[in-house]
């Protein structure tokens, strides 16, 4: 259980990282709490700028506008200070270099929510691992949050639902009332792994998924890929220690459908880019944010091949993304596993 008692909600929040599902998490807050300053670093000033003078953040969010108490700042120390809420969205692979220079900066009893939805390459370590370790933060004040977060379409104020996962449930539920505005809606959970793994691996899905539809396959190939990386998905969730109930929810299937089925999901087209037989390179130059699953891809082979779990859409992924296999060898291999009943839960 959480030793500090904290006020209803948040004094002020802070969110590390302007781009797009930052920006837009920031406008989820800050519209949940009128009252509560919200403030965005950014490694920009003009961007920084343009959100506090504009309230818009025009090179991720078009005209979208920014509730008036959102403000931003390049200078990290003067967006931490004073923040009991601090919601990381940076890339995942630039995360660890960071969080060092942030750490004597966090408020004493600061909880840390986690965007990121991807494994550190070369330590296959979750994000809350990753800021666990960092930040030297007991696991009571880290939490993450996944589900189908299509940022544009939050932006929009489409109606949403999202998990907030931490070991405490109390600090979980904290967090939740911070962010529930009329259009987002979120549950908590206890299940910090579970939750995690569903919002990393449904990244490598989408590139399948989007390969299959950049080579005009049709949509039953799409379903069953989708379907059978949910299996795979949940297989590894479980050897981590997650709970496959968790695989069944808004951060497990709900995340995986909507990225692997919309056009505004960055994994979804890049791999769609790649079917259409664009190089790595190309596809990298081509699009103006990251997309997780390609950083990601070989950290989840990894650490499935570490516990033994069988992932033949991801091993096929892996592949083609370090050209060891064309995209249109790939379609054959997806469903590429020994016979056996649909519901058999050996790895």
């Amino acid at each position: 259980m959480t030793t500090e008692p904290r006020s209803e909600r948040p004094a002020k929040i802070a969110v590390l990282g302007s781009g797009s599902w930052g920006t837009t998490f920031a406008k989820v807050l800050a519209d949940a709490s009128p009252e509560t300053p919200v403030m965005l670093w950014s490694r920009r000033p003009d961007v920084a700028a343009e959100i506090t003078a504009d309230h818009r953040n025009g090179r991720y969010l078009g005209e979208t506008r920014l509730p008036s108490n959102i403000t931003a700042s390049s200078d990290v120390g003067a967006v931490l200070a004073g923040s009991d809420l601090v919601v990381l969205a940076v890339p995942a692979q630039s995360l660890r270099a960071q969080l060092p220079a942030w750490r004597p900066l966090l408020a004493p009893h600061a909880v840390v929510v986690s965007l990121m939805k991807g494994l550190e390459v070369g330590t296959d370590a979750r994000m809350s691992e990753v800021i666990a370790e960092e930040l030297a933060l007991p696991a009571e004040r880290i939490a993450v949050l996944s589900g189908p977060n299509l940022a544009l379409e939050i932006a929009r104020e489409e109606p949403t639902a999202s998990v907030v996962a931490c070991v405490d449930h109390d600090t979980a539920a904290w967090i939740a009332l911070a962010c529930t505005a009329s259009y987002f809606r979120p549950y908590t959970s206890t299940d910090v792994i579970g939750v995690e793994i569903g919002g990393i691996v449904k990244n490598v899905i989408a590139l399948a998924v989007g390969m299959c539809e950049g080579r005009r396959m049709g949509d039953n190939t799409k379903a069953s890929v989708i379907t059978r990386g949910l299996a795979e998905t949940t297989r590894l969730a479980v050897a981590l220690g997650g709970l496959r109930e968790t695989m069944a929810g808004l951060a497990g299937m709900g995340d995986l459908i909507a990225t692997c089925s919309s056009s505004l999901s960055r994994n979804h087209t890049a791999g769609h880019l790649l079917g259409q037989g664009l190089s790595l390179d190309e596809v990298t130059a081509k699009m103006n944010q990251t997309a997780e699953g390609i950083k990601s891809a070989q950290a989840v082979l990894d650490a499935a091949i570490q516990h033994g779990v069988d992932m033949p859409i991801t091993a096929g992924v892996v592949a083609v993304l370090q050209g060891r296999l064309s995209v249109d060898d790939l379609g054959p291999r997806l469903l590429a596993r020994n016979l056996k009943p649909e519901g058999d839960h050996t790895p």
